[in-house]
């Protein structure tokens, strides 16, 4: 069987998760449930295989390296997520948070970065297990910045306060560019033997994310126009649909940031296209049309991101530093978004929970995976843990990703539901239950 074969079969088994889940209980979200499906099932053909049952465990195996998981998320359906993503964000709500979420897409994943990569490098010291500070800077990295997909699909459909949540989907879907930035270029410093200079740097910098930016705003109105041009229904959404199919492309082909161009256009479709080349009919398709595609696409990488257990090489030293990696990446990234907020909250008063729900609905997910996945193959091996570098920061990825997702993605709720509280508490609405009451967010 060839890879379309696989999408078909395992998009079909995410679909059927999602409708079980529903019938059990539709309050769960549906992409904790397939995720952790796919997880379990895949733990259990490793056991088989650890038994010599059925060898099972070598045929998914086999599938999930041919589905190339990096390819498929970060060249295949990463530009149709975060466009689908950016449809709904409101700008009017952005332009008041763009200090905050600036400075989280910056500083925060900088320092984020730095903070992980050092207390890991002192940690394997202390532990006897050394590994190279370049190596636990390239952790940093690539664990820093948080996933827009898992932020989206989770945090949106909890109904947060609307400033709190767009300060968490802001970043989320702006801190690519720096995040590739840092990761590119400590990379390049561990595995090109390439010393990278400050011009490099900023070069590199302005040409993906600065360079992303302006295509995604080319692309955007280049569609806005051809959308107003034509009160065809069909051919507005399709027009829509090559945003993230060629649009993509092309972002790739100039070698800018693709995420952030997807994200452009998405904001210009769904604040200005919306309203004035859209019909009210329109509207309500294009809607529909990309929540459609933007649940099916996420119910698959979900269920990739669970059978992604599969690429991963298990071993007592690679354990217990994931174990340890948890922790450590909730800290760091309470310190890194702590520090400028409590400047910013010397002028501007915020809901008490804002700093707890940053640092805990900071979710991490495929895209870390898939940047982990993109390190080389039989990369240095460590004789003191028994693994080499790729399969050391696959392994820890792996964890923190899960745990970001079932621990973090499932208990989040209760924070929110406290932050609306707080909302209508400090609004007068003493002892009205959050969803009595329509709020929005001082």
């Amino acid at each position: 069987m060839n890879v379309y074969t696989y999408i078909c079969f395992l998009s079909a088994i995410s679909i059927l998760i999602g409708f079980i889940t529903q019938k059990i209980n539709d309050k769960i979200q549906y992409t904790i449930a397939i995720t952790a499906t796919s997880m379990v099932a895949s733990l259990v053909l490793l056991i088989m295989g650890h038994f010599n049952l059925l060898h099972i465990d070598s045929l998914a195996r086999g599938v999930m390296e041919q589905i190339d998981f990096k390819s498929f998320l970060l060249n295949g359906i990463l530009g149709f997520l975060l466009f689908a993503g950016a449809l709904g964000i409101k700008l009017p709500v952005m332009k008041s948070q763009k200090c905050e979420i600036t400075i989280l897409a910056l500083f925060s994943t900088f320092a984020s970065t730095f903070l992980i990569g050092s207390s890991f490098y002192l940690l394997t010291y202390v532990l006897g297990w050394e590994v190279d500070f370049i190596y636990c800077m390239l952790f940093g990295a690539l664990i820093s910045p948080t996933d827009p997909i898992a932020v989206l699909a989770i945090i949106k459909n909890l109904k947060a306060p609307k400033k709190l949540s767009m300060k968490v989907e802001g970043e989320s879907l702006f801190n690519d560019g720096v995040g590739l930035v840092i990761f590119t270029t400590i990379f390049a410093v561990a595995f090109g033997g390439k010393q990278p200079t400050i011009a490099d740097v900023s070069e590199l910098f302005f040409m993906e994310a600065g360079g992303g930016l302006l295509f995604g705003l080319v692309l955007g109105l280049i569609a806005h126009f051809l959308i107003s041009a034509t009160d065809d229904g069909s051919l507005e959404i399709l027009l829509t649909l090559t945003i993230p199919t060629a649009g993509f492309m092309i972002a790739d082909l100039l070698e800018v940031s693709g995420a952030l161009a997807m994200v452009v256009s998405g904001i210009i479709i769904g604040n200005w296209t919306r309203h004035t080349g859209f019909s009210k009919q329109s509207q309500h398709y294009l809607d529909h049309f990309w929540e459609m595609i933007d649940h099916f696409l996420n119910s698959l990488l979900f269920l990739l991101i669970g059978a992604a257990m599969l690429l991963v090489n298990f071993t007592y030293q690679g354990i217990i530093l994931s174990l340890i990696a948890i922790p450590l990446c909730l800290l760091c990234r309470y310190i890194s978004v702590w520090t400028p907020f409590k400047f910013l909250s010397m002028k501007t008063t915020y809901n008490p929970y804002t700093l707890r729900i940053l640092t805990w609905g900071g979710l991490r997910g495929g895209l870390s995976l898939a940047m982990a996945l993109s390190l080389p193959v039989g990369s240095l091996y460590i004789p003191k843990i028994g693994m080499n570098v790729r399969d050391l920061l696959l392994v820890m990825t792996y964890a923190v990703v899960m745990f970001s997702i079932l621990v973090q993605g499932t208990t989040i709720e209760t924070m929110v539901r406290k932050s609306k509280e707080a909302t209508l508490q400090a609004r007068g609405y003493v002892g009205l239950k959050p969803e009595h009451k329509e709020e929005k967010e001082a």
